[in-house]
């Protein structure tokens, strides 16, 4: 008895093969979409700490140049800052603030004052992220206002 060959391209070479183009494309769709997706969400966290430094640093600017004391006014500024972090989805230990006034008389009518938000923002769905402080960027936004002439 005699057996016929069979090249590959006919249909009893490609039985063997049925079924693996459904694995093959899930595997590679898995590998080459992950990657897309993981940069997309870390490109919104970005996106989202560049809004939130200046808007933390344009409320605290406000704040700052508000009436009152002196120490009420940096404590003001912070909750400010913590504030419009908060509305972004990051923690207020994320940041720091630094205030500079020109001249250094900060509560001198006419005083510019300019308060500078610092934000490092941490990568997405990284596990012990914050033990590790891996950061996506580090973010700074600055914002000025004129104080009032007349405190």
């Amino acid at each position: 008895m005699r057996r016929a060959r069979t090249s590959p391209g006919t249909a009893a070479g490609i039985a063997g093969e049925r079924g693996s183009a459904v694995v093959e494309f899930t595997f590679l769709a898995l590998l080459l979409m992950l990657p897309v997706v993981y940069f997309v969400v870390t490109m919104a966290q970005l996106q989202g700490g560049s809004f939130a430094v200046v808007g933390a640093a344009d409320q605290a600017a406000k704040v700052y140049v508000s009436e009152g004391p002196l120490e009420d006014r940096t404590t003001a500024a912070g909750q400010a800052v913590a504030a419009a972090l908060q509305d972004y989805g990051f923690a207020p230990g994320q940041a720091t603030m630094d205030v500079v006034c020109i001249p250094d008389d900060c509560a001198a009518g006419g005083t510019a004052v300019t308060v500078t938000v610092h934000l490092a923002v941490p990568l997405p769905l990284v596990p012990f992220g914050d033990a590790l402080r891996l950061e996506a960027a580090s973010l700074s936004s600055s914002a000025t206002q004129i104080a009032g002439r007349f405190p």
